[in-house]
């Protein structure tokens, strides 16, 4: 029988996303631009010379060996794992060979991969139960999102001055509006101001909000954390919300939180002070955020990756609005 995985978290990655590939994708890169022809030849070689070398960490890296760690947790009559891992890659399966090395020389217990030779890996997400892709490719992340079929995120470049992670946990940092929860209120307080998005909230603090893209995420990781053999009080997954919200707008996320039965351990409601300081002191795995004026300051302290907006949500025309505005005033 096919292995069941409805319980089970499953986590889809890009090779570039596991590992720091920079160097040969420049060499892509470059190649592409000046020679087209060549440059998935010249990829290929120099992964083929290369493969023996075990490539260097990349963003998700700590994610994802923490969390294969918990699979120890697993009980010995059940047959699906806790956490399941798939590097899926648009690598050729020869050339992606020095992937396959490394994870064997990292010892992670990584046993399913995808080898696309170019093609987009995201037709694939289905046919694997991918719950979260991490990706460096922005179009890729874009589709998954827009279709709605799993969590996606475009992970940063790996910190340059990462804060140690305790061992033994699985520590995720989320944003609320546009990422757990939908974009509905997030558009009040673009197009009607700080005031009304408060005024709003309090009032419909009883009334849970409508889903976002990593929803059914948390709720994955809830189940996970219900097939740990302890309480979720002292569960090794250790979740954090991070927002701009404050009080009174506070109280509707808590309320929806209850409403959809997850437990999140820690909530940080900063009111617009800067996120990066409350991450480096969280140490998170990762952190998932929709804007770059959060994430361009916390990506240099902790794992991060964006979350797209839908191609549909008035959002992307707003945002667009305000950084062509920010350019013409810096001009």
């Amino acid at each position: 029988m096919p292995l069941d995985l409805s319980n089970t978290l499953v986590i889809g990655i890009s090779a570039t996303a596991l590992y720091d590939m920079a160097e040969s994708d420049k060499i892509f890169r470059e190649t592409a631009e000046t020679d087209p022809d060549t440059a998935i030849e010249k990829f290929r070689d120099y992964m083929l010379k290369h493969e023996d070398e075990p490539l260097s960490p990349g963003t998700g890296y700590p994610l994802v060996k923490a969390l294969l760690n918990l699979n120890q947790y697993q009980h010995a009559d059940d047959k699906s794992p806790l956490v399941e891992v798939v590097v899926m890659s648009r690598n050729s399966p020869d050339s992606g060979l020095r992937v396959l090395n490394t994870i064997r020389h990292d010892k992670l217990s990584i046993t399913r991969s995808a080898f696309t030779a170019g093609e987009s890996v995201t037709d694939y997400l289905h046919a694997f139960d991918v719950d979260l892709f991490l990706t460096t490719n922005v179009e890729d992340a874009q589709t998954v999102i827009d279709s709605g079929q799993c969590a996606a995120a475009i992970v940063k470049e790996p910190p340059k001055n990462a804060a140690h992670i305790p061992e033994g946990q699985v520590r995720i940092a989320f944003d609320g509006d546009a990422v757990l929860f939908s974009d509905e209120s997030e558009l009040v307080y673009k197009t009607k101001g700080l005031g009304e998005f408060m005024a709003q909230e309090d009032a419909k603090q009883n009334i849970p909000m409508q889903e976002g893209p990593y929803a059914s995420l948390l709720k994955k990781l809830s189940t996970l954390q219900d097939r740990l053999p302890m309480k979720v009080e002292y569960s090794p997954v250790r979740i954090a919300i991070v927002t701009a919200r404050n009080s009174p707008s506070e109280m509707r996320v808590i309320k929806t939180l209850r409403h959809w039965g997850v437990y999140v351990d820690e909530a940080f409601f900063l009111g617009g002070v800067g996120k990066d300081k409350v991450l480096t002191a969280f140490r998170p795995h990762i952190f998932f955020d929709d804007q770059d004026v959060h994430l361009d300051a916390a990506a240099n302290l902790v794992p991060s990756g964006k979350v797209p907006y839908q191609s549909s949500s008035a959002l992307v025309d707003i945002d667009a609005a305000s950084s062509q505005q920010t350019e013409k005033e810096q001009a």
